[in-house]
């Protein structure tokens, strides 16, 4: 069986700036913010207490099959995204569920806000105290099961582990299922809820800002912790044309390496490396990339070693790269996969996806680098690059394309 073109025909968010693919990408081109305290868990004793948080969330407004009390919250994320993306797309329901159809999603903490209340509840009142109902929502699995349970899917349902790139491996991998005729259908994406943890961690490592994300900046401190859940809905691209489908965008290839030199800083060589394969896999020159949605943690490192890394690649015809950590946060697992529905909407739609809370460009990062700072700017890509990079040295980069 020949290869098969990959196209992406529904999106769906649920995040800081909004539910739905097209309150999130309304808010991204206005420039606007998902930043407030820190609701989720009790901030007490932590000199950073900002995040992106979901506010006003209700599954239960959303999801058709799923009884949202007996899904984790990052679960809840995902089964939503997919659902919306899924009425999105306008596949009919029936149709996808009598077909070859699965889920890949990716996370970074799975469902630690589960596993946190049980730990409280282990550490107060011993083994005996734990919460039964609680305990089968702690798996990471229930976050790709919970989208096939929620849209009646057979396929494959597969939660993918790889931190903050994992959204793209997810999407890479769905790609790949459809191009192939393994699948009929793939949703796509990744979920990860606010917790405690997370924000602990990467304080304590000196990667969290104490009020907000500024990405490429001279005066970025670093991330802020946050959450959300995204969906993208892939199908053969012949098929969308054949049933006249709204397409955003069509899937051109992606790549992924694993430089694990470090647990937590990124490495120039494997992210150029990484950069080289996605352009190889999709069949494209440096040169047809028209923008770069970048990885754009707002740390002095990551930011520091991307833009190396993208000029070691692309020399001095550095497309605009833009960051929407700045708006949105680190999304964790999510994040890689809002950054392909914002890429999907640029495409769609003739944007760039902006950089905020961006006043001074760090001058060493070489002149000539443009982060789309403020609000969106109207542009007609063709071809865009989606960075995601994580903790251990994994690297993943999907490359999307309009379709004429």
């Amino acid at each position: 069986m020949s290869e098969r073109r990959v196209a992406v025909t529904g999106l769906g968010a649920v995040s800081s700036l909004g539910t739905g693919a097209r309150a999130f990408a309304d808010a991204v081109r206005a420039g606007r913010g998902g930043v407030s305290p820190i609701a989720a868990f009790d901030a007490t004793g932590f000199p950073h207490t900002n995040a992106c948080e979901v506010h006003g969330f209700e599954p239960e407004g959303i999801l058709r099959r799923l009884d949202a009390a007996e899904w984790g919250r990052s679960s809840q994320f995902a089964a939503s995204a997919a659902r919306l993306a899924v009425a999105d797309s306008g596949v009919d329901t029936g149709r996808l569920s009598a077909a070859v159809a699965g889920t890949v999603m990716g996370t970074t903490f799975g469902e630690s806000a589960v596993l946190e209340r049980l730990t409280r509840q282990s550490v107060e009142g011993g083994l005996k105290a734990l919460d039964p109902a609680l305990v089968p929502r702690a798996p990471a699995n229930r976050i790709a099961t919970a989208v096939n349970a929620e849209l009646d899917l057979t396929g494959e349902a597969l939660t993918i582990a790889t931190a903050c790139a994992a959204s793209n491996y997810a999407l890479g991998y769905g790609y790949d299922m459809v191009r192939t005729g393994e699948a009929d259908f793939m949703v796509t994406g990744g979920a990860d809820s606010l917790n405690r943890t997370a924000h602990a961690g990467f304080f304590r490592l000196g990667a969290l800002a104490e009020e907000t994300c500024r990405p490429f900046d001279v005066n970025r401190a670093g991330i802020l912790t946050a959450e959300g859940g995204v969906a993208l809905f892939l199908e053969p691209l012949d098929e969308a044309l054949a049933r006249g489908a709204r397409i955003y965008a069509e899937v051109l290839g992606y790549g992924v390496t694993c430089d694990a030199r470090h647990p937590v800083a990124p490495d120039e060589t494997g992210i150029t490396a990484c950069v080289r394969a996605a352009h190889r896999a999709a069949g494209v020159d440096p040169a047809d990339i028209d923008y770069i949605c970048a990885h754009g943690t707002g740390t002095p490192s990551n930011d520091a070693t991307e833009v190396a890394a993208m000029r070691a690649v692309f020399g001095d015809a550095l497309p605009p790269i833009s960051s929407i950590k700045s708006m949105i946060g680190h999304t964790m697992g999510a994040a890689a996969g809002f950054g392909a529905l914002i890429c999907c909407m640029a495409l769609h739609e003739g944007f760039l996806p902006p950089t905020t809370n961006l006043t001074e460009t760090d001058p060493a990062l070489g002149a000539g680098l443009d982060c789309v700072p403020g609000t969106g700017r109207a542009a007609s890509p063709r071809i865009v690059q989606n960075n995601g990079f994580a903790f251990g040295g994994n690297n993943a980069i999907t490359v999307l394309g309009r379709v004429a």
